[in-house]
């Protein structure tokens, strides 16, 4: 059976093909439309994952859509009446799109479709698994187990805001709980998100990124904690939540919360987007980020209780959070832990098509024997390359042995040259994972500020993370989760690591950041945590082979892997879309599988 999987219409949307049970093809809307987070329905997605898999609509026998609509208006419903006539105004911008289009969403999915190709007189099957079944598929059907537990949290799906159960190969998956909206972890992480400045929905890894520069033990912190669980979120023993309506606007409003009654509760004034960051900012976003991992432990730890198996599978939005998940897998609740690399709702087409798969076709789900291939994405030939470096009379060097190639980018790195690295398939997920990644020294102190502000065009205090050969994790990282996909957080080996001042906490956010933390300062993060990404020469045999050979000139085995697009732009996809980015920034070198380009 050939299913294809569709998420659309709330934030980045995508494909995805599956055949059989088995992950075929897979890519967000936002690669080719060129829009961040691209929530339309996703057409070049869609064609994308066809013609490559060389299936017309016809050849399709069923499609799913991530999550079921009816659902999701009636909650709409029921909420803006629970709180009217607060809200009016939201109401009278959403219900107008519901009516128009969302409330038919089948009809104009078939509609869609017949402007792809499909057949005028057919009519194709569409199955609409719930969202949190979409992202609980996403996570197990693509996990090396045979038997799991699975917690799904985000923002909202259809009503339920955080969901857990028992995932089985045999059986599928059985829902045993939910805790519902308005009631949400990932929409109370926005929360923040939204008022310390960053966007909602893609701001969050920002936060993230601040939380660091604050201390733990800082009494600050601790008084942030203490109004946070006294005066927003009533947290049960088994994880469950209830928030303080009375501050959080989401549920009808046009906002996240009301500035005003977070500025008199906080003592803290709402940071717009263009203001600097502070020491308090980092402080708020601390409290939150532990508050959420309090939560997360106390959620997981009831999972074991009523679940009694030995491995968990995280999804949704919030299992983006990839310091999160350390603190989860570090506690050892569980044997082990996994999450997918498009754990968001772009996975949410990927999951979509596999519990459709395997509760359709009845079967039986073994575990992956390797890792899940991330990897699902458009893929050019030299052709390709070639057309487009004619198109803009750029000159380059070809190289038809790819060891010599690897060499020379490896000689490039080493020179302290940053290196826009383009080669095989598309990542799927938010992370570039060596494919569509721009690569650099982690040896070198002033290249995080630098790829920061002359490539990425982005805040100087955001971490890089790096990118390390299976075999060589232990050479630099302390005992921690190996992830393929930069989903967990790893220490850097105590022996790599300076000393901090004993006054470092008072120093200010850019004198914290610029202080050289150990002899990997590119990729070091304040709290000597990093975003480590394995590599094995079986999943990206280019990227280790490039890895082991900078390793052979400069003795270091390490190197920054970021993605490869600049501030409020997609991840490239195209040849295109990788010279263009490369010319409008800092980057000194650009490699187009075969072809070497140099500023």
């Amino acid at each position: 059976m050939k299913i294809l999987g569709i998420s659309a219409y709330y934030h980045d949307s995508a494909a995805a093909i599956v055949e059989n049970g088995k992950v075929l093809y897979a890519a967000q809307e936002e690669r080719f439309s060129r829009i961040k987070n691209d929530a339309s329905f996703p057409e070049n997605a869609i064609k994308y994952c066809l013609e490559e898999s060389g299936f017309g609509l016809e050849d399709i026998d069923l499609v799913a859509f991530y999550d079921k609509p009816f659902l999701k208006f009636e909650r709409l419903l029921e909420t803006y009446y629970a709180y009217a006539p607060k809200g009016f105004k939201s109401f009278a911008k959403a219900v107008p799109l519901w009516l128009k289009e969302k409330l038919f969403i089948k009809q104009f999915i078939r509609k869609r479709l017949r402007e792809l190709g499909a057949d005028k007189n057919s009519k194709i099957s569409i199955n609409f698994p719930e969202h949190h079944l979409s992202h609980a598929a996403s996570a197990f059907y693509t996990s090396p187990y045979k038997t799991a537990a699975f917690l799904t949290v985000d923002g909202v799906g259809e009503w339920a805001t955080t969901s857990y159960g028992i995932a089985n190969g045999e059986i599928g998956i059985k829902v045993l709980g939910e805790l519902h909206f308005p009631d949400s972890l990932g929409l109370f992480y926005s929360s923040f998100t939204y008022f310390l400045g960053f966007e909602v929905n893609s701001g969050e890894y920002k936060m993230m990124g601040l939380a660091p520069y604050s201390d733990p033990k800082s009494e600050r912190v601790k008084h942030f904690m203490d109004i946070i669980k006294e005066s927003l979120v009533d947290i049960k023993p088994d994880g469950s939540i209830k928030l303080n309506r009375h501050f959080f606007e989401y549920p009808v409003g046009l906002r996240m919360v009301n500035p005003k009654k977070w500025e008199a509760l906080f003592g803290v004034k709402q940071r717009l987007p263009e203001e600097n960051l502070e020491q308090l900012h980092a402080d708020l976003a601390l409290a939150a980020q532990k508050v959420l991992e309090e939560i997360l432990l106390k959620l997981i730890t009831f999972v074991k209780q009523e679940t009694g198996e030995n491995y968990l599978c995280l999804a949704g939005g919030v299992a983006l959070n990839c310091v999160a998940n350390s603190v989860l897998f570090n506690q050892h609740i569980f044997n082990d832990i996994y999450v997918q690399p498009a754990a968001g709702d772009a996975g949410g087409a990927l999951g979509a098509a596999l519990a459709s798969a395997y509760i359709n076709q009845e079967l039986s789900f073994k575990g992956l024997e390797k890792p899940f291939n991330p990897y699902l994405g458009p893929k050019y030939s030299n052709l390709d390359i070639e057309r487009i470096l004619r198109k803009h009379k750029c000159s380059y060097h070809y190289f038809e042995n790819q060891e010599e190639l690897v060499k020379v980018t490896a000689e490039h790195i080493a020179d302290k040259k940053v290196v826009g690295w383009f080669n095989g398939r598309t990542e799927f997920g938010p992370r570039a994972l060596g494919n569509r990644s721009i690569l650099a020294d982690a040896s070198d102190p002033d290249m995080q500020y630098n790829l920061n502000m002359k490539i990425k065009f982005r805040e100087g205090f955001r971490p890089f993370a790096p990118v390390v050969c299976e075999a060589d994790y232990d050479t630099y990282f302390e005992t921690g989760k190996h992830s393929h996909y930069m989903l967990f957080t790893s220490q850097i080996k105590e022996s790599l690591r300076k000393e901090l001042p004993k006054d470092f906490n008072q120093f200010s956010l850019d004198d914290k950041r610029k202080f050289q933390k150990s002899s990997l300062p590119a990729v070091t993060h304040i709290d000597f945590s990093a975003r480590v990404q394995v590599v094995e020469k079986e999943m990206n045999p280019m990227l280790w082979h490039l890895i082991q050979s900078y390793k052979t000139i400069t003795g270091n085995g390490v190197l920054i892997n970021t993605s490869f697009n600049v501030k409020d732009e997609p991840i490239v996809n195209t040849p295109e879309d990788a010279y263009l980015c490369f010319m409008k920034s800092g980057m000194d070198v650009l490699v187009l599988k075969n072809y070497i380009i140099e500023k």
